[in-house]
């Protein structure tokens, strides 16, 4: 089991494709909360050019109510990125697996919650 849920789209670039990624997200009830363009950040910071790359922090909001409800610390693992990176011609976009993630918390319960997440976030990935 990895960590992300992944897939390259051909022929594609970051800025034509986050419309895309955003409206799959949407479908399944999630919300953009946070957009960090990692790009421009390395070149302001420490001038290192990169090729594009876009975290997107995605919730959806009744899946987080229910996981903060069953384990309140949670909300440090919230929310779920969804990266957009340039590999050449073709765009990797990668979703955090939240089951991966929700390792360190031994809770059964969350874990429910968090295998209901990623088959959320393996439609959108999929829809992509």
């Amino acid at each position: 089991m990895g960590y992300t849920l992944t897939r390259v789209i051909e022929n594609s670039d970051v800025d034509s494709l986050d419309p895309r990624v955003r409206e799959a997200l949407s479908d399944k009830g999630f919300g953009v909360l946070t957009e960090i363009d990692v790009s421009a950040t390395m070149k302001k910071k420490i001038g290192a050019d990169m090729e594009p790359y876009r975290i997107l922090g995605a919730c959806n909001p009744h899946m987080a109510y229910q996981a903060i409800r069953i384990e309140p610390r949670v909300g440090a693992m919230l929310p779920c990125n969804v990266i957009l990176r340039q590999i050449g011609p073709d765009v990797e976009v990668s979703a955090i697996d939240p089951v991966a993630s929700m390792q360190a918390i031994d809770n059964a319960e969350l874990k429910v919650v968090a295998g209901q997440v990623r088959d959320m976030l393996r439609e959108v990935i999929e829809a992509i």
